[in-house]
C-alpha cells in the first residue's frame, strides 16, 4: 500500500493515509491491523460498503464519490456493524472521533496525495 495524506483544498486533514488499491489490500482493510491513531486513515478504492465484524474498535467513515466529493459521513461506527453509501466509490476509514474535530461536510472534495514513507 502507498502512504499519502488527505487534503481539503490545500489544507492537510489527515497526514498519514494508506491507500488500499490492490484486491487483497481492499479485502483485508483494517482487519488484523492495530487501531488507527489520530492523524491516520485508510483510503479504500472501489469500496462503498464496509463492515466492522472481527474488529474491536470504532471507526469514523467518509464515503467519497469518484471525484472525491464527500457523500456521507459516519462517526463512531461500532464493531459488528455494516455501513454503506451507494453513490460512493471510495471509503476513508479514520480513527474514532476524527470527524468531530474536522470541519468536513457533505459536498466537500477531498484529494489523496502520495508522500514518501
Amino acid at each position: 500500500m502507498k502512504l499519502g495524506a488527505i487534503y481539503l483544498r490545500d489544507e492537510c486533514l489527515v497526514p498519514r493515509v494508506w491507500n488500499a488499491t490492490g484486491f487483497w489490500d481492499r479485502m483485508r482493510g483494517l482487519l488484523g491491523r492495530p487501531q488507527l491513531q489520530p492523524g491516520e486513515g485508510m483510503l479504500i478504492d472501489e469500496c462503498r460498503l464496509v463492515h466492522t465484524f472481527g474488529m474491536h474498535y470504532d471507526l469514523d467513515l467518509a464515503f467519497l464519490d469518484r471525484r472525491g466529493q464527500v457523500r456521507k459521513l459516519v462517526s463512531h461506527l461500532s464493531p459488528s456493524r455494516m455501513m454503506g453509501s451507494f453513490p460512493a466509490h471510495t471509503t476513508l476509514e479514520l480513527a474514532p472521533g476524527t470527524l468531530t474535530g474536522m470541519k468536513l461536510k457533505k459536498g466537500d472534495v477531498l484529494t489523496w496525495r502520495e508522500t514518501q514513507a
